[in-house]
């Protein structure tokens, strides 16, 4: 796929999740708009992992740390053809289900249980250097959120990654600048997050993680660097796709109502339209 065709798919995926979240009467729905563009390149453009070979144990490895932005993930796993995406929308959250509210490894595509946050670097670190030491061929992702970044684990598994020239390792970091309680500032300052990354030995490379030429080119850089983890910090917009939720902190964790709704699906249809068109 091109990557203005990932573009498209984006804006559709986005759709669909909401209507899961619609449906569910609960979902992380802010930061599920901002990492869809990260997703749909790791999953459609960049990494090893498929239904064909998820049991390979050469397959590339991901996590998605900030567990919470599930139904994201979710739809792409389903578009990506783990598992039946109509199963999972009439079933995410309800009593019994295995699609709950956080990534379950019961799941096929799920690499690990998620959403305690500032767990999933730590554990991509043993992930790659696991690798390394059987001189595997597979690279490591993971995806954390801009407010994950205050666990102290984070920053003792950037260390690690550091020490152990991790160079099949690619974190990204979600920075669309807002947390549950309100900009990622104002609760804990992260600035400057690039020279904190790069002073535990990081290769740092920041992008527009709402473009995917600008995306596409991160993920490039990193599988070429040599002798360092990477880390592409994705500038984001919360909420991305509908003025209704952009850049809005209650957005975080919020269901729509029938009006909102209804304004949400034609923003993000317009907008996929605009990019076909374009």
């Amino acid at each position: 796929m091109t990557n203005k065709e990932l573009a498209a798919l984006s804006y559709e995926l986005r759709k669909k999740t909401v209507d899961v979240i619609v449906g569910a009467k609960a979902g992380h729905i802010g930061g599920d708009m901002s990492v869809m563009d990260t997703l749909v390149m790791l999953y459609f453009k960049h990494m090893n992992i498929s239904p064909e070979n998820q049991d390979d144990p050469n397959r590339d490895k991901f996590v998605l740390s900030k567990g919470h932005s599930v139904e994201s993930y979710y739809t792409v796993l389903s578009e990506k053809g783990f598992f039946d995406y109509e199963t999972y929308k009439n079933t995410f959250s309800r009593y019994g289900s295995e699609f709950i509210g956080h990534p379950h490894n019961s799941l096929p595509g799920v690499e690990m249980n998620s959403g305690s946050l500032g767990h999933g670097l730590p554990v991509c670190v043993g992930m790659a250097l696991a690798g390394k030491m059987d001189s595997a061929p597979y690279r490591v992702y993971t995806v954390m959120g801009d407010g994950e970044l205050a666990e102290g684990s984070v920053w003792e598994g950037a260390m690690a990654a550091g020490h152990y020239h991790l160079d099949n390792l690619c974190t990204v970091v979600d920075r669309n600048g807002l947390q549950i309680s309100g900009t990622t500032e104002d609760v804990m300052g992260h600035e400057p997050l690039a020279e904190r990354f790069a002073a535990f030995g990081w290769h740092v490379i920041e992008c527009d993680g709402n473009d995917m030429n600008s995306l596409d080119a991160a993920f490039t850089e990193a599988k070429e660097t040599r002798g360092q983890p990477s880390v592409v910090i994705a500038h984001t917009i919360k909420g991305r796709g509908s003025s209704v939720m952009e850049n809005k902190a209650p957005w975080h964790h919020k269901v729509p109502n029938a009006e909102e709704y209804a304004r949400i699906k034609n923003d993000l249809t317009a907008r996929k339209e605009a990019l076909e068109h374009a």
